[in-house]
């Protein structure tokens, strides 16, 4: 027996960013009170979720990661309180701006970086304006309680992002997440959709899956956005364990015995089964065309 016990958090936005932290602080300390030993936080909860426009001032926006208020703060927390916290912050390095997930294990060390690999651009969402696509691959980190995979929002919409961390060991999958209503379009609810496609990564993966929302209505403009919370816990089996309203500020809390989920898995036979052989459509565009290598992928 190895349990683990996770959190997800959801909680509104704004533009004070030690207000911000010091509200993240607070949920983190009440989901450690519960006993949780990983808590996630929501994808860019600095700020309000700036990429409704485009304005180049909040390119300004972005920090290094030793220079991130939020990282900082939290370096301190995470030792404090002997909890792993992955931290999602608006990450500068050179000439490029990275939208980013730092993991601070329970000493307050940084095991390292996830740099957001799909980036959305739509009403509203325009993140290709201020995003490089990310350049470390998919990753697994090896936390004090867990070895945990994490991706950002729009990456949780592919299950190949899942299924390689999964493959990479993970025994937790986490997804800090900004989604909400469609500016152009009020009719959209794609609460239960994004769900859904959630508790599929775990099922197909047996592999527990939590992901933290923010709440809250943010305009910019002409635009705005409704975020719809919803933040949850599936099991190993998709189901949910944990799921937030739509409306208020939560945290959700959940134990996993972790030798109990690989046994299961490893009963399953999903990983023993696979036939890698004939995958090869899933490494094209098209379903057909192999895209020629070059230099930078060799």
């Amino acid at each position: 027996m190895r349990n683990v016990t996770v959190a997800a958090t959801q909680m509104i936005g704004g533009w004070d960013v030690e207000q911000n932290i010091q509200r993240a602080e607070r949920l983190v300390r009440d989901a450690v009170s519960k006993g949780a030993q990983i808590v996630l936080l929501q994808e860019l909860f600095e700020r309000n979720y700036f990429c409704q426009k485009q304005k180049p001032d909040y390119l300004d926006f972005a920090t290094s990661v030793a220079d991130n208020p939020a990282v900082k703060h939290f370096t301190k927390i995470a030792k404090e309180l002997n909890v792993v916290l992955p931290i999602s912050i608006y990450e500068r390095a050179g000439h490029c701006l990275y939208n980013t997930v730092v993991i601070l294990d329970a000493d307050g060390s940084n095991l390292g970086i996830y740099r957001k690999s799909h980036i959305p651009d739509g009403p509203g969402y325009s993140e290709k304006y201020y995003f490089t696509p990310g350049d470390t691959g998919f990753k697994v980190f090896d936390t004090k309680y867990a070895k945990i995979g994490v991706g950002i929002c729009w990456d949780q919409w592919f299950p190949e992002c899942a299924r390689s961390m999964a493959l990479m060991g993970a025994e937790l999958l986490f997804y800090p997440t900004a989604i909400g209503t469609e500016p152009h379009d009020s009719t959209i609810n794609s609460s239960g959709h994004w769900q859904r496609t959630q508790q599929g990564h775990a099922a197909a993966n047996v592999t527990p899956l939590i992901a933290s929302n923010r709440i809250g209505t943010e305009t910019e403009g002409d635009y705005s956005i409704t975020f719809y919370g919803c933040s949850f816990i599936a099991d190993e089996s998709g189901e949910k364990v944990q799921e937030a309203g739509r409306t208020e500020e939560e945290v959700l809390v959940h134990t996993f015995d972790l030798d109990a989920i690989a046994a299961t898995r490893r009963a399953w036979g999903v990983f023993r089964d696979r036939r890698i052989d004939l995958y090869g459509a899933v490494l094209t565009k098209d379903g057909e065309t192999k895209q020629p290598k070059t230099q930078g992928n060799n």
